[in-house]
């Protein structure tokens, strides 16, 4: 795939909320342009510290590293914050995950994120040749959100604890949507299953090609979307369909 320039692929906060994206034909590029309507904050403006990802000697902590997409999995982020600002919640996500946890990645661990409004936010630095999450190749850039199972695996974090509630309309309506855009970028079947294999360490396992957190792990995240998976799944095949 020739992917757009970096920049044509974010909208800012409070634009219209549609994404354009390169797809495999004019077909399917037509499909995913209609189901992105989505607006996606870059790591710049919800306020992303860089200076979180190098060591004091200027050593970045943990160098991106791109593999094929295989699958999607969605989860919830069970943080514990109760600040209204989402941006500031991502931002406290983002220190912990880089630098404040007992093993810090030294990054952001989801490659999105989503918040109560519908709002999508740019996650693990992936440099700044691609689109959000991707390198110029159309690569995925492996995340730590799955132990063992993160090369080509795209992780999707909706904000906020949702083990007895469920989502919000908007940012259930935002997930379908973004993995609807990134199934068809990456030929997934949304109803499909795959033989995930992992490019590094070459472990495999069976699952599905839109999961949650808790098909790969003992967990119960991603809460109440673990068991809307099924309808998820028919949503988004439906938005593919157009």
């Amino acid at each position: 795939m020739t992917p757009l320039p970096r920049r044509t692929f974010l909208t800012a906060l409070g634009a219209a909320a549609s994404v354009a994206v390169a797809g495999p034909s004019p077909a399917a590029a037509a499909t995913t342009a209609a189901a992105a309507a989505y607006t996606l904050l870059s790591r710049s403006q919800w306020g992303a510290d860089e200076s979180l990802r190098f060591a004091a000697d200027g050593t970045e902590r943990w160098p991106p590293a791109y593999s094929p997409v295989q699958t999607l999995t969605v989860h919830h982020t069970d943080d514990g914050s109760t600040d209204p600002d989402p941006a500031a919640r991502v931002r406290a996500i983002y220190r912990n995950n880089a630098v404040n946890q007992k093993d810090p990645y030294g990054d952001m661990g989801y490659n999105y994120l989503i918040d109560e409004n519908g709002r999508v936010y740019e996650g693990r630095w992936s440099g700044t040749d691609g689109t959000p999450a991707h390198d110029a190749a159309g690569r995925l850039v492996t995340g730590a959100h799955v132990q063992g199972y993160n090369s080509g695996n795209v992780g999707i974090a909706l904000l906020g604890t949702l083990t007895n509630t469920p989502p919000s309309a908007a940012a259930r309506a935002t997930l379908v949507r973004l993995l609807a855009d990134l199934a068809t970028r990456h030929l997934i079947d949304p109803r499909g299953k795959v033989v995930y294999r992992n490019p590094v360490s070459g472990v495999s396992r069976a699952a599905p090609a839109i999961g949650g957190h808790r098909h790969w792990a003992s967990t119960d995240c991603p809460g109440t979307l673990y068991t809307a998976m099924p309808a998820l799944r028919e949503e988004v095949a439906a938005l593919m369909a157009g």
